[in-house]
C-alpha cells in the first residue's frame, strides 16, 4: 500500500506535540506520544503517564479497544521490547492489537529494545516503518542524550540586555525582561527535572526557582546549586558541571542563574540548548558570560543553530541547539 510521507510526518509531529504532556512527570522514563489514526482521523491517543507507566502505546490501545484493528499507530519512540514488572512490553501489545501499520519517529538507543521492538512487530505480519522525525527527536532530546552520552540534557537560559549584560554595574538585575518573558521562563522550569544556579547567584539573590504559573504550581523542579560546599536545606549540591552524570533520574537540567555557572557549563562543553531572552535596553553593566575557553573565532562559527525565534511582549526569545548534541 502506498503511503504519503508528508502525512506520516505530520502525524508524527502531532504525536511529538502530544508527548509534551508527559514531561517531566514521566521521569525517569521518556515522555512518549502515540496516536491511532484511521482514514485521516484520530481515534485514540496516549502519552506516558506519571512515574513512567503506563506507556503511551498502552494508553492509546486501551482507549481504542477493538477500533484499533486495521488502523495505524504513530509513536514517537520505538515500542519497548524488554520485560518489566511494571507492565508488558509495548512491542507485544502492538503486535497483538490488530493494527495494520506502525510508524515510528525515533529508534530507541536502549540496547534492550534497539531494533528488537520493530522486529517483533514485523514478525507478527504488521507493517512497521521507521521514519526519522526531527520533531520526535526533539521531544525525546533529554532521553536520547542520557542514553547516548550518560548525562542529562542541559539548557542554559540567559536574560540579557542588548549589550549582553545580565545586571547593571551595581548588580541590580530585577527585572531585565518583562512579564511575558518571565512567564515563559516559568513554563520552561515546569518542563525541567532540575534547575541549577551558581553559588554566587544563590548567595546574592536567594532565588526561589519555583513555578509560579496557575495550574502548574506542582511542577517545581529539583533545586540544585553549583558548589563544592554542603547544599542548604531544600537544595542539592553539584560540585562540578561534569557531575551531572550522577544526577539520578534526571533527563532535563535547566541552568538559570549566574554568569559564572553559565561560563563553567559552556567551558565544559555541556550545554545542549540556549534560551536567550533579550530585552530592548542598554545597561553597560555586568556581562552575561566570561571566558569559556573558545580557542579561536573560526571555531565559534557553526556551533549553534537557531531553532526558534519569537516575540514575548517587548522582549525577544531566541532558541539555539548545539550541533549534534543529541545525535549518536
Amino acid at each position: 500500500m502506498n503511503h504519503c510521507p508528508s502525512e506520516d510526518a505530520r502525524w508524527l509531529a502531532a504525536a511529538a506535540a502530544l508527548a509534551a504532556r508527559a514531561r517531566p512527570l514521566s521521569r525517569p522514563n521518556p515522555g512518549v506520544g502515540a496516536l491511532i489514526v484511521r482514514d485521516g482521523r484520530v481515534i485514540a491517543r496516549g502519552w506516558t503517564q506519571p512515574g513512567g507507566r503506563p506507556h503511551a502505546e498502552a494508553m492509546a490501545l486501551a482507549a481504542a479497544g477493538e477500533n484499533a484493528r486495521g488502523a495505524t499507530i504513530y509513536v514517537t519512540l520505538e515500542p519497548c521490547a524488554h520485560e518489566s514488572q511494571r507492565g508488558p512490553a509495548c512491542a507485544d501489545l502492538v503486535a497483538k492489537s490488530g493494527l495494520s501499520r506502525v510508524v515510528i519517529g525515533c529508534m530507541d538507543p536502549d540496547p534492550r529494545t534497539s531494533g528488537a521492538g520493530i522486529a517483533r512487530i514485523r514478525a507478527e505480519g504488521i507493517e512497521a516503518e521507521y521514519l526519522p522525525s526531527a520533531a520526535c527527536a526533539q521531544s525525546l532530546s533529554g532521553y536520547l542524550i542520557t542514553k547516548r552520552h550518560g548525562r542529562p540534557e542541559v539548557t542554559l537560559k540567559l536574560a540579557l540586555s542588548l549589550d549582553g549584560c545580565i545586571a547593571m554595574a551595581s548588580g541590580e538585575s530585577q527585572w531585565i525582561t518583562g512579564p511575558e518573558a518571565r512567564a515563559h521562563t516559568h513554563a520552561m522550569r515546569a518542563r525541567s527535572d532540575a534547575i541549577l544556579v551558581g553559588g554566587g547567584t544563590f548567595r546574592a539573590d536567594a532565588p526561589r526557582l519555583d513555578v509560579r504559573l496557575p495550574g502548574l504550581e506542582n511542577r517545581n523542579p529539583q533545586r540544585w546549586v553549583l558548589t563544592r560546599s554542603t547544599a542548604p536545606e531544600g537544595w542539592r549540591a553539584l560540585p562540578s558541571p561534569e557531575a551531572i552524570a550522577g544526577m539520578e533520574g534526571i533527563l532535563h537540567v535547566f541552568v538559570e542563574g549566574g554568569a559564572q555557572a553559565a561560563t563553567t557549563f559552556l567551558a565544559a562543553g555541556l550545554v545542549d540548548r540556549l534560551l536567550i531572552y533579550r530585552a530592548p535596553v542598554l545597561l553597560g553593566g555586568r556581562p552575561g558570560l566570561g571566558n569559556f575557553g573558545l580557542p579561536s573565532l573560526a571555531q565559534a562559527h557553526g556551533r549553534w543553530h537557531m531553532v526558534e525565534r519569537r516575540q514575548l511582549g517587548s522582549d525577544t526569545l531566541e532558541v539555539y541547539d548545539a550541533r549534534n548534541s543529541n545525535e549518536s
